[in-house]
């Protein structure tokens, strides 16, 4: 009795994929909310009903045993993570990507697209009517000099810059980057060359708004990429191609990790540089701080806490509580500071397996969206947080993914796949 009950739910009825759209509704609009002035004072409960209804979609869809395992093996983890840290993000975010399984990659992308887009526009009119949020921003944003501010306490100058209700520049910037990346991905085979330029010309807009240069060569490198692919179709068959993008991850895991080994002694040499006419470290750190100085000190950022919190010293297996209370730029390191190496490199390798399925399916455009993603999170923690709305690769990672001109279809994600 309670069989056929559970078999009519899981395959006769469309409760799974309610519970699941429902559930990512909500962690969307968690999303806008938390890019709005508005502050959400129910946040933790609506991450436990998310977690309830994407908890319900799992149990309700077919898994083989080796999936099961993998599962169980990964909520084991994030378990831990949540004794040692008190946060229950991992178990979250496994229990999401688990629950993918069955939806359709593209469909479940438009929507986000749709909700996310919807959002964002809802922000930007109450902003600019007058309605609520601010339209401006009006601080000092420290592009100066970091010398002639940092070591001679020259005061930086103050300017505005536009938010159009979204707190920050920077998060404006992002949000378009976001909503552009993920919009050409979805329709890359309808894409023309008049929609690049539009949407470059786009970018060009927003950073006249914001003057977030990161954000803005991040826009414009992907838009460049994802023309080439469009047109260059011979390029997408290339093995070649997802070789150079492994390299470009595994290089961004590797500057970031650099980073918080190197983090103070970049600082000193810095000081040393400035004071002394001399960094008096070698070229590998010389290197270092001019990186740094292009991309507004976050790799010395790492060491503005009283602990240098960031910094190598302050990873470990599974974290800590304390760990969950500092925010910096540099997402990656923050993936290892902020939830632990062992979490830390179960998710590289999480990512790993995408890029193969990438590969897989010689998604170009795929590809593209995969290495700018880990790019900007050299610099930008947007990705990795506690809202799952924000990570589109989450769902990459979890849904089914069609493989371009093949006809074949692979459900499953990192959890396994079924060919129709």
């Amino acid at each position: 009795m309670l069989k056929n009950i559970y078999r009519r739910l899981r395959e006769e009825t469309p409760v799974p994929r309610l519970a699941f759209y429902i559930g990512l509704t909500i962690e969307l609009l968690m999303v806008i909310v938390d890019k709005s002035n508005y502050i959400n004072p129910i946040e933790g409960y609506l991450f436990r009903l998310t977690f309830l209804l994407f908890a319900c979609k799992l149990l309700l869809t077919s898994y083989e045993a080796r999936e099961w395992v993998l599962i169980l093996v990964m909520e084991a983890v994030g378990f831990i993570s949540y004794r040692v840290t008190g946060a229950n993000d991992i178990i979250r975010v496994v229990t999401f990507v688990a629950a993918c399984k069955g939806i359709p990659l593209k469909e479940a992308l438009k929507y986000t697209f749709y909700v996310t887009l919807a959002g964002c526009l809802v922000i930007v009119a109450l902003a600019v009517t007058g309605i609520y949020g601010d339209i401006s921003l009006t601080q000092a944003f420290g592009h100066e000099s970091a010398e002639t501010t940092r070591y001679i306490g020259e005061e930086a100058a103050v300017e505005t810059r536009y938010t159009l209700g979204m707190g920050h520049p920077n998060a404006l910037s992002c949000m378009f980057f976001m909503l552009a990346a993920l919009g050409v991905y979805v329709w890359f085979e309808r894409m023309k060359w008049y929609s690049y330029l539009f949407l470059m010309a786009l970018n060009a807009g927003v950073y006249l708004l914001t003057r977030s240069k990161t954000s803005m060569l991040i826009t414009a490198a992907y838009l460049c990429g994802a023309c080439l692919l469009t047109f260059a179709k011979g390029l997408r068959k290339k093995t070649f191609l997802y070789v150079c993008g492994l390299l470009a991850f595994a290089l961004c895991i590797a500057f970031s990790v650099d980073a918080a080994v190197c983090a103070q002694r970049v600082r000193d040499a810095q000081w040393n540089e400035f004071f002394f006419c001399n960094p008096r470290d070698n070229e590998h750190i010389v290197l270092l701080g001019r990186i740094d100085r292009h991309i507004s000190g976050r790799i010395i950022s790492l060491t503005n806490s009283d602990n240098n919190d960031g910094m190598i010293h302050t990873w470990s297996a599974f974290s800590c509580e304390n760990n969950m209370k500092y925010y910096f730029d540099m997402g990656w390191v923050k993936v290892f500071y902020r939830y632990g190496v062992i979490p830390g490199i179960l998710y590289v390798a999480a990512n790993l397996c995408l890029l193969w399925r990438i590969w897989r399916r010689r998604d170009a455009c795929g590809l593209a969206l995969f290495v700018m993603f880990a790019v900007y999170t050299v610099v930008e923690a947007h990705l990795i947080s506690v809202y799952i709305g924000r990570n589109y690769l989450l769902l990459m990672m979890g849904c089914e993914a069609a493989a371009l001109g093949s006809g074949e279809t692979e459900s499953g994600g990192i959890f396994g796949k079924r060919k129709s």
